[in-house]
């Protein structure tokens, strides 16, 4: 009996040092004035982080509970003007053109950023916009599949997806022919023409199941 009372008395103690060392570093510490305010300073962007964090998180819940059929989280690569377009808009034909124009907007930026490189942040920004541009054309093809599945007459922006994703593949492969700092940005540009491919297809499928357009009658 006493030699597992010593035993467990050692391994309680070995468990107290370990934790004691692990811990070391988040005291305060109790020599100079300086080593003192940079632990309060490391505790308060701590606690910052923290708050920031909940901040986020909340923001995130929030926009969940948004209405329906508007984007549920805020994408990174919209900005605060542009989700709100989205989420206000009633249609899904409204959304859809919506994402088709910022997405027109990013190809736009990024061959113009190919042509007149920034002085910094060139090749994090030609990634930021073709990934920006993917996540565009995605959301619109994603809101055309839900259009479909709920019978919704989304007969304009079906047509406007399938004409625009045509147009997006040629200067995609034109870029990719072209080659100019391709290594940069190769397997964003990969994603890109697969996406767009894949868009373009799923909007031409979508045509032979979405409703076609009123027939006016003649007077």
């Amino acid at each position: 009996m006493k030699s597992w009372c010593l035993v467990l008395l050692a391994i309680c103690f070995a468990a107290k040092s370990s934790e004691a060392e692990e811990f070391k570093s988040l005291r305060a510490p109790r020599t100079t004035a300086v080593e003192i305010l940079r632990f309060d300073t490391r505790v308060s962007n701590l606690r910052m982080t923290m708050l920031r964090g909940a901040e986020v998180s909340d923001l995130r819940m929030t926009s969940r509970k948004g209405g329906a059929g508007a984007q549920e989280t805020q994408k990174d690569y919209l900005t605060s003007m542009e989700a709100d377009k989205i989420r206000d808009a009633e249609t899904t034909n409204e959304r859809i053109k919506l994402f088709v124009e910022f997405a027109d907007d990013r190809l736009k930026k990024f061959q113009y950023e190919l042509e007149h490189p920034s002085q910094t942040n060139h090749e994090q920004m030609l990634n930021f916009l073709m990934n920006a541009y993917i996540g565009c054309v995605d959301d619109a093809a994603d809101l055309i599949q839900l259009g479909v599945e709920k019978q919704e007459n989304i007969r304009r922006s079906v047509d406007l997806m399938a004409t625009k994703t045509k147009e997006y593949l040629e200067v995609l492969k034109k870029i990719q022919s072209d080659g100019k700092e391709i290594e940069i940005y190769r397997d964003n540009l990969d994603d890109a023409i697969e996406g767009t491919q894949d868009a373009m297809n799923d909007a031409e499928k979508a045509k032979k199941s979405v409703a076609p357009p009123p027939v006016r009658r003649k007077s």
